[in-house]
């Protein structure tokens, strides 16, 4: 458990946000009854400890409304108060529970996503169970804020709450959370008029609002009150300079009335939507209407520009644009990325299915999936050395799909990776344009492993493996199925699940004979063999191992077949039967001579001295010692030359000799002190 602080700032530029902020300041308007109740239901007594029991987990408030009706904004505003009061000295942890398409997360992905913010990285394959045990570990010596937005059901916050009741949660959710004992529920509705008319009147200034304060009041009434709706119409109002408030108002009241299986509550939302988007001109309304593609509800301007087929720059200046109307969040980084508000993108799915022909929709995923593979060639070829063909190859891309150094690619693959797995999984899903999802699944594998390293990315490998076993099983594709079978056994295996590794090894040994592909009937007869070993069981690690070896002699693969002669080697030692562990260990040690591998020919001679010293043949063992070291000189392996030289002087003391084991003992701490290591290397002799 780190000691870190975590988003101390607050919360008010935090993704996950519901409310469109475009030109909003950060104060908010009309709250002040709400924040007071909510403070007040800090303080009261729990049932707990009514009861006279200590509380064993984390309050709990609920902001409770409708969508737009400004409850992530209240709660971003509390967040904001409470740490400045400093009660929470570890800071804010912030989630979103719910996804642009309206599926609730899983709970997998939400603890992961929270470990990852206290610096702790879950293991690869991990269930929700497990993940979120270790959540609450990791929250149970903190004092944070956790806000967890837009909660489908109890059944998604229950096992986010930390057991620990100096910490404090805050929930948004559309309704009541049933099945949380001691629940805070706050619920809110829109604003009242004074509040209402005055977001209207920061936005557009003032004097319009004084002109005809009446009709401003009714054009608040016509948007119910909803800050969303509030902070969209005032965006139109910036952008018409010359329209009065009473004219949008009778713009508003003539929109045919479309919406009549709609809730009476979220209508006034659905209108002014509808409103802004017709006031659009064509080419930007129909970019609005692509912006439901966005996966995950992230946009940047190549979505945009892939989507709508336009350029770049205008697509940037379409997005900016959205802004101002309140359509999209801005987080103003370098490389903008934009968010849909969560409370629009239903009504921009509507839009894009009435509006636009399904030829089309699907041309316009295909077109963002071919510009998102693109991007990332061009982020991996970054770490690739200059004069590369990768190198050479990003040098011929359009500039704007080029990044100017490593930093810049890595940066921008930090902040779309929500993105990019969204679109990965969606393109999977979609089942329509497998190639291209294939293909956009490997090249974020690829830049994934160049940027951050195979064991730092294995989380997100995990599950990409898994969308190419998704593909593979669907097109029936034998040699995918193999390899991403071999791939998550491989990250199965390094957290521990190894009969989970071996049953995934023994399928993709199945796969692999069916597509006739030698390298993963081969990879896979020795994975099984490992999972095996790790298991103990080393007569059917050695009779897999001894599979494996036949295929490798068949074919003539010299490196593999003394690699498995090593692993034989490995087994048969394990297994206390020392003959066979010798004579695989000597066949190790031949091949690699044959290969000119002197370092590893090396060290398969000082396994086949242990196997010797442990057969209870201390000459042999001392002939077989020194032709190793002997070997491991010429190799110039200074570490395994000084433990061979231990090894000598063990046996010597076995056989009687301490003064020639005195000789050997010096010239490894010699060894030793030229290399400058700091590790450490025993003699078993010398330790007490």
């Amino acid at each position: 458990m780190t000691d870190q602080a975590v988003d101390t700032s607050g919360p008010a530029e935090a993704a996950g946000s519901e409310e469109p902020s475009g030109t909003a300041p950060p104060r908010l308007l009309g709250r002040e009854r709400e924040l007071k109740q909510l403070r007040a239901d800090i303080e009261r007594t729990g049932l707990d400890t009514l009861a006279g029991r200590k509380a064993a987990r984390a309050r709990v408030l609920l902001i409770a409304g409708r969508p737009g009706s400004g409850r992530t904004a209240l709660a971003a505003e509390l967040a904001r108060g409470l740490l400045a009061d400093g009660g929470h000295p570890d800071g804010l942890l912030r989630v979103r529970l719910t996804d642009p398409d309206g599926m609730p997360v899983p709970t997998e992905r939400t603890a992961r996503e929270l470990l990852g913010r206290v610096g702790v990285t879950g293991p690869p394959g991990a269930d929700g169970d497990e993940l979120s045990e270790l959540l609450r570990r990791e929250l149970a010596g903190r004092r944070v804020l956790l806000l967890l937005d837009d909660a489908a059901d109890a059944e998604q916050v229950d096992p986010l709450l930390p057991d620990n009741p100096d910490c404090l949660v805050v929930a948004t959710s559309g309704g009541p959370l049933t099945g949380i004992p001691d629940v805070r529920p706050c619920t809110i509705g829109g604003l009242d008029p004074g509040a209402a008319v005055k977001m209207l009147a920061r936005t557009i200034g003032q004097v319009r609002i004084t002109v005809d304060p009446r009709t401003a009041e009714s054009l608040a009434e016509e948007c119910g009150g909803l800050p969303a709706a509030l902070v969209m119409v005032a965006g139109l109002l910036a952008a018409q300079p010359m329209a009065s408030v009473a004219d949008i108002t009778g713009q508003l009241r003539e929109l045919p009335e479309e919406d009549t299986d709609r809730s009476t509550g979220s209508r006034p939302l659905a209108r002014v939507f509808r409103l802004v988007h017709e006031s659009l001109p064509a080419t930007a309304a129909r970019i609005l209407r692509l912006l439901a593609l966005a996966p995950a509800g992230l946009v940047d301007a190549h979505t945009a520009s892939a989507l709508a087929g336009c350029s770049v720059s205008a697509a940037q200046r379409t997005l900016d644009d959205f802004v101002a109307l309140g359509l999209l969040h801005s987080n103003g980084a370098g490389r903008p990325q934009y968010e849909l508000p969560g409370c629009l993108t239903p009504l921009l799915r509507t839009l894009l299915e009435t509006r636009e022909r399904p030829a089309e929709i699907q041309l316009a995923g295909a077109r963002l999936l071919e510009r998102t593979v693109r991007l990332l060639q061009s982020c991996r070829a970054t770490t690739d050395p200059e004069g590369s063909p990768a190198r050479r190859k990003l040098a011929g891309l359009p500039r704007s799909l080029r990044f100017p150094n490593p930093e810049a690619a890595a940066e921008w693959l930090r902040t779309r990776r929500p993105a990019l797995l969204a679109s990965a999984a969606m393109a999977v899903e979609d089942g329509e344009l497998d190639t291209l999802a294939r293909r956009l699944v490997a090249a974020l594998v690829r830049a994934l492993a160049a940027h951050q390293g195979t064991e730092a990315a294995a989380p997100d490998l995990y599950g990409l493996h898994g969308l190419v076993l998704a593909v593979a099983e669907r097109r029936d594709l034998p040699r995918e199925r193999a390899a991403a079978l071999l791939n998550l056994a491989d990250l199965d295996a390094g957290t521990g699940r190894t009969r989970e590794a071996l049953a995934r090894y023994r399928a993709a040994l199945d796969a692999g004979r069916e597509a006739k592909d030698p390298y993963a009937t081969g990879r896979a007869m020795e994975s099984v063999g490992g999972a095996y070993a790790e298991l103990g069981d080393y007569q059917r690690a050695a009779d897999w191992y001894g599979r494996a070896l036949a295929q490798r002699l068949t074919r003539e693969e010299r490196a593999d077949e003394a690699r498995l002669y090593g692993r034989l080697g490995a087994v048969h030692t394990y297994a206390g039967r020392y003959g066979e562990a010798l004579r695989n260990w000597r066949a190790a040690a031949a091949g690699y001579r044959r290969l000119g591998d002197v370092p590893a020919q090396a060290r398969a001679l000082s396994e086949a001295a242990r196997v010797q010293e442990y057969a209870g043949r201390p000459r042999e063992s001392l002939h077989t010692c020194r032709e190793a070291v002997e070997w491991a000189r010429r190799a110039g392996d200074v570490r395994l030359q000084a433990a061979l030289e231990l090894r000598l002087a063990d046996t010597l003391d076995r056989l009687g000799d301490p003064a020639a084991a005195g000789l050997h003992r010096g010239v490894a701490d010699r060894l030793l002190d030229q290399q400058g290591s700091t590790c450490e290397i025993r003699s078993t002799a010398t330790e007490k």
